[in-house]
């Protein structure tokens, strides 16, 4: 049955693009407004790249979209069955590919939730422990600074991590989608010391050295030094490890979240189960 759904047939067409020239203020923008993870960059029409949250959290203090951006993304056509965009997706560890014609022009984005969500019609009976990789699954204390766990998950290239209490008990989820929503763009001023002497020069004494201070102005995303638990998100979505594959993703599609904590018989969470987790099984059956 996979094999006969296209890509045309799940894929959004109302993609949220953005032109070069662009800045990543333009680009933080469409984020927070569209509330989505990533978007395609056109030039001439045509998809020359990809620039994401991950992009913008892992260069702060860059503005110009053309360096910013993945150049040159995997690219699938609406023809192609979901297995093909599925395979594209697990190997390259995308989230997302542009859906594009034979002249290259855009037509739509297909993305790891799209995939998951049609697989909850599918009756793909595997139960989800058989895909939870236990491996990225650390968990943050709720109340580790906000700029501490959007830096752990980038070390980790994670895009979401569960947050524990002083118990040990699940108490949250924090994602790359909470915490570019409680970034802002901070303007400073720095200074940089140009000196006319030369170290070279054995008749130039340092206190007599002219100097020149130049002053530029810095802009870059801040994330806020405020504990975790003021932006996790409190109201989880949780599975058991004995749960089917499409059963959990029509959980996941009715509730609209990327990833649910899984739990054991005893009520215990043993792991943070992925939505591209799950494509697995959809390349397996």
């Amino acid at each position: 049955m996979a094999e006969s759904t296209l890509i045309k047939d799940i894929m959004v067409t109302d993609v949220a693009s953005i032109t070069l020239p662009a800045s990543r203020d333009e680009v933080l923008s469409i984020f927070k407004e569209k509330q989505v993870s990533g978007v395609p960059v056109l030039k001439d029409k045509k998809v020359i790249g990809i620039v994401s949250r991950s992009n913008l959290l892992s260069n702060p203090e860059e503005e110009q979209v053309a360096l910013l951006m993945t150049r040159d993304p995997r690219v699938v056509s609406p023809d192609e069955n979901i297995k093909v965009a599925a395979r594209i997706l697990l190997e390259a560890g995308f989230r997302r590919l542009p859906v594009v014609v034979d002249d290259g022009r855009l037509v739509g984005m297909i993305t790891v939730a799209d995939i998951v969500r049609s697989m909850a019609s599918l009756d793909i009976d595997d139960p989800i422990g058989n895909y939870l990789e236990r491996k990225g699954t650390g968990a943050v204390w709720e109340n580790t600074p906000l700029h501490v766990v959007a830096r752990h998950m980038e070390l980790a290239n994670v895009k979401a991590v569960p947050v524990i209490d002083s118990n040990l008990d699940l108490v949250g989820i924090i994602s790359d989608r909470d915490i570019i929503s409680a970034s802002v763009i901070e303007d400073t001023l720095e200074v940089s010391d140009l000196s006319a002497g030369s170290d070279d020069d054995e008749w130039t004494w340092e206190s007599m050295r002219d100097t020149l201070s130049i002053y530029y102005s810095v802009s870059k995303i801040k994330v806020p030094e405020i504990p975790v638990s003021e932006f996790m998100v409190r109201d989880i979505i949780g599975a058991s490890v004995n749960m089917s594959v499409s059963e959990c993703a029509l959980r996941m599609k009715r509730n609209n979240v990327d990833q649910v904590p899984v739990m054991n018989a005893n009520g215990k969470f043993i792991g943070l189960l992925r939505d591209r987790y799950l494509l697995k099984a959809l390349l397996e059956n």
